[in-house]
C-alpha cells in the first residue's frame, strides 16, 4: 500500500475535523454544570458525579469497543459508533430527570469513542517516518474540539436552555456522519479473524509486555486527570470568586488554542528529538500551571496564564504518548491505543470526581491539592518508567 497516496493532506484534515467534532461530546457538560444543577434542583456534587460518568463511560468504551478496530473494518466501525453517539445525544436533550440525564451522559461517553479508532487508523495509513507529524495534526483536531466544545457550550448555556447544547451537537454529528460516509479513507486491510474475547484478554498481556505502554498509560492518567481537575471546577470557581457565569467559563476554554497551535510542532519535536523530553515538558508546564492557580489564582491574569500553560502541558503529553503508543505495533495499534486511552480517561474521570468533591469541602485549596497528587504521580512515573529517547519505527 502506498500510504502517502492513501492519506492525503485533505484526508488528514477530515480525520482531524472528525475527531474534534466527536470528542466535543464529552466536554459540553463542564461549563454548564451549574445550570444543570439548578435545572434539576440537585447539588453541584451530584452534577459532578454525572460529569464523571461521561468520562468513565468513555474509558470503558475505549476498553471494550476500540479494540474492535484491530478486528473489523475501521471505515464502517467509525460510522456505526458515531450513529450510536447521535442517539445518546438526543437522549440527553430529552432527559426529564437527573437520573435519565446521568444514563444519557454515560452512553454519550461510551459511544463517543470514534476518535480513538480514527487515531490508530491515521497512524496505520501514514508513512512511518511522519507518524508523529500526522498524529500531531489529527490531535490538533482533537484538542480543538475539546476547547471549542467548552466555549460553545458555555456561550449557548448563557443564551439558551442548556439542553439545546445536546440537540445542536446531535445535528452536527449527523452531518458529520454523512461526510465521513462519503469521504473517509477506505480501510485497506482484510477482515481479521480474531475472537473478540481473546482480543480483550490480550489487553493485560500487552500492558505487561510493553514497558513503554505502561509509562504512557500512567503519564496519560495523571496529565489528563490534572486537566480535568481544573475544567470540572472552573465554572464553580468563576461563580464564587468573580460572580461570572457559564459564558465566561466557555470563553476561557478558547485559551487552549495555544495547545492547538503547538500540536504539529510537538509532533515534529517527538519525531526529531525525544518523546521523553517532550513528556517532561508536559509535566513541567502542568505543574507551573497549578503553582500559579494556587498562589495567584484569585487574580484573573493568573487564571489566564495558568490555563494556557495547562493546555500546553496536556498537549505535550498527549501527542508524545500517542506517538509512543502508535510506534509499538501496527498489528496491535487499536489495542495499545485502547489500553492507553482507557487509562487516560480513567484519570480524567477520577480527576473530575475528586476535584468536585474537594471543591464541595475545601474550595480552591482542595482543588489544587488534588492536582498536586496527580502531578507527583506523573513525576514518579516519568522517573521510574522511563520513556524512550527515540521512537522505534514500525511498518
Amino acid at each position: 500500500m502506498d500510504s502517502q497516496k492513501e492519506l492525503s493532506g485533505k484526508k488528514v484534515l477530515l480525520m482531524a475535523f472528525a475527531t474534534g467534532i466527536i470528542v466535543a461530546n464529552l466536554n459540553y457538560i463542564q461549563p454548564i454544570e451549574g445550570l444543570i444543577a439548578t435545572s434539576f434542583q440537585v447539588s453541584k456534587a451530584t452534577v459532578g458525579v454525572v460529569a464523571m460518568l461521561t468520562q468513565l463511560g468513555y474509558a470503558f468504551g475505549l476498553l471494550l469497543i476500540v479494540p474492535l478496530g484491530d478486528i473489523f473494518n475501521r471505515y464502517h466501525l467509525i460510522q456505526v459508533m458515531l450513529g450510536f453517539s447521535i442517539l445518546a445525544l438526543f437522549m440527553a436533550f430529552f432527559a426529564p430527570s437527573i437520573t435519565i440525564f446521568g444514563v444519557a451522559s454515560l452512553l454519550v461517553g461510551i459511544t463517543s469513542v470514534a476518535p480513538q479508532i480514527i487515531i490508530p487508523y491515521a497512524a496505520y495509513l501514514a508513512p512511518s517516518l511522519h507518524q508523529g507529524k500526522v498524529l500531531g495534526n489529527v490531535l490538533s483536531g482533537l484538542l480543538t474540539g475539546i476547547l471549542l466544545s467548552r466555549s460553545v457550550s458555555g456561550l449557548l448555556g448563557s443564551v439558551l436552555d442548556w439542553q439545546y447544547v445536546y440537540l445542536i451537537a446531535a445535528f452536527i454529528c449527523t452531518i458529520l456522519l454523512v461526510i465521513l460516509h462519503l469521504y473517509l479513507p477506505r480501510d485497506p486491510r482484510q477482515h481479521q479473524r480474531m475472537n473478540y474475547g481473546k482480543v480483550l484478554a490480550s489487553l493485560p498481556k500487552l500492558l505487561a509486555k510493553e514497558k513503554h505502554l505502561q509509562g504512557s498509560a500512567i503519564n496519560g492518567f495523571c496529565l489528563f486527570g490534572v486537566s480535568n481537575v481544573l475544567w470540572s471546577t472552573l465554572a464553580f470557581y468563576l461563580a464564587d470568586q468573580y460572580h461570572l457565569g457559564s459564558g465566561v467559563a466557555g470563553l476561557l476554554g478558547l485559551l487552549g488554542i495555544t495547545g492547538v497551535l503547538f500540536a504539529s510542532i510537538i509532533g515534529r519535536l517527538v519525531d526529531t528529538y525525544s518523546p521523553r523530553m517532550t513528556i517532561g515538558l508536559g509535566i513541567l508546564f502542568s505543574t507551573l500551571a497549578f503553582v500559579i492557580f494556587a498562589f495567584i489564582g484569585q487574580l484573573f491574569i493568573g487564571l489566564i496564564v495558568g490555563i494556557v500553560l495547562l493546555d500546553l502541558g496536556t498537549q505535550f503529553g498527549q501527542v508524545s504518548n500517542q506517538a509512543i503508543v502508535q510506534s509499538l505495533s501496527l498489528e496491535a495499534s487499536s489495542r495499545n491505543n485502547s489500553v492507553f486511552m482507557f487509562s487516560y480517561f480513567l484519570g480524567g474521570s477520577l480527576g473530575t470526581f475528586f476535584a468536585t468533591l474537594a471543591w464541595s469541602h475545601l474550595g480552591w485549596v482542595g482543588v489544587c491539592s488534588v492536582a498536586a497528587v496527580f502531578l507527583i504521580l506523573a513525576l514518579l512515573g516519568h522517573l521510574l518508567l522511563k520513556e524512550p529517547q527515540k521512537l522505534q519505527k514500525v511498518g
